[in-house]
């Protein structure tokens, strides 16, 4: 599947992504600008913050969000009502030619 990231320069990087890989795995592997995940994923920082369309997030349910990551969400830079952490958004099918934006900068929560 390809899904394409907005980097926070602006650069198009377009992606393979596999089903069940987090969107911060697809970032680190294509190493797109701006999504870090200084944190490994553990949901202890706000470096994979990625902001959607308002259609793909209404269509693939992402306003399932736990309450631990909104508290991360908090501390990003540039939060929109559509963003989420990469390292919480499984890839699915249905994300196939997706277009992610990644925040201009970034706040790391942990400090």
């Amino acid at each position: 599947m390809k899904i394409t990231f907005i980097d926070r320069c602006g650069a198009t990087r377009e992606t393979k992504a596999a089903v069940g890989e987090t969107l911060l795995d697809v970032a680190k592997q294509y190493d797109v600008d701006g999504v870090e995940g200084a944190c490994d994923g553990t949901l202890a920082c706000s470096t994979c913050h990625c902001v959607f369309t308002q259609e793909d997030f209404d269509k693939h349910g992402l306003d399932d969000v736990c309450e631990d990551e909104l508290d991360m969400l908090d501390l990003a830079f540039g939060l929109t009502e559509t963003s989420r952490l990469g390292c919480q958004v499984d890839v699915v099918k249905e994300m196939d030619g997706m277009v992610i934006t990644v925040p201009s900068g970034t706040t790391d929560a942990r400090w």
